[in-house]
């Protein structure tokens, strides 16, 4: 059973909630605009709105789904922040070990904090670990990742706000793409994926279209669901089979 919008997971998880821009890929952060328009509303975990705040009564919700899911982890905030404890991060981890019928999609921005606390903790083997690349300036982030043993490892190109030029995909097994979406989305130019794609292609990666966003294959502004998902003809929607851990 499906539970999220998000096109490439089934639900999401957040132990923890808010963030901060870190790079240019935040300036239109959606989870910003949507803990606001939640703290509003008086939702529970949205009191504080956007600010890093930790959600200990969230860590055993996984516990409690039997059916095998696919989980988002903190799609409102980033597991790695600099404000998350290690001791915290521990019983993230503790109930990601206890349920190994699901499957848990880490992505951060912060490929520092992700390097030095993986150096005291294995990935669990039902981890996908990934992050985020929205331009050329942001691709050595991917170095880190590589380093770092885990399952499955995944770029999440999106928004994708300018060319990332070559990319090194060695030990990445998962590529996704996308456009920005909201009000104030930058437009994605269709070379600039492209390019993405052909690599994939060249390297032996999953590729993965999520949207175009705001802005359509022409040129053209209207909503998100209008400009749709096809790329190059059809969706792409395959995932990465189990890796060897490297």
């Amino acid at each position: 059973m499906k539970y999220s919008k998000i096109e490439w997971t089934e639900a999401t998880w957040n132990p923890s909630t808010g963030c901060n821009k870190v790079t240019a890929g935040c300036k239109n952060c959606y989870a910003e605009t949507m803990a606001k328009r939640l703290q509003a509303m008086g939702a529970p975990g949205y009191e504080n709105g956007f600010e890093f705040t930790l959600m200990p009564e969230r860590l055993e919700m996984p516990l409690k789904i039997k059916k095998a899911t696919k989980f988002f982890v903190n799609s409102m905030s980033d597991l790695f922040h600099e404000n998350m404890p290690f001791d915290f991060l521990d019983k993230v981890f503790q109930v990601i070990e206890q349920t190994p019928q699901h499957k848990y999609q880490i992505l951060t921005k912060r490929e520092k904090i992700l390097q030095a606390y993986s150096k005291q903790r294995a990935m669990p083997d039902n981890v996908w670990l990934g992050v985020s690349v929205e331009s050329a300036k942001t691709k050595d982030r991917i170095d880190y990742l590589r380093d770092i043993p885990a399952n499955i490892r995944f770029l999440s190109i999106e928004p994708l706000i300018a060319d990332v030029g070559k990319l090194n995909l060695r030990g990445i097994h998962w590529v996704i793409v996308g456009g920005e979406s909201g009000p104030k989305a930058r437009p994605m130019q269709p070379e600039w994926a492209m390019n993405v794609q052909r690599q994939c292609l060249e390297q032996g990666v999953v590729f993965f279209f999520k949207q175009w966003g705001a802005w359509g294959e022409d040129g053209v502004k209207r909503s998100k669901k209008a400009n749709g998902r096809i790329f190059l003809g059809k969706e792409w929607n395959e995932e990465p089979l189990a890796a060897v851990a490297v």
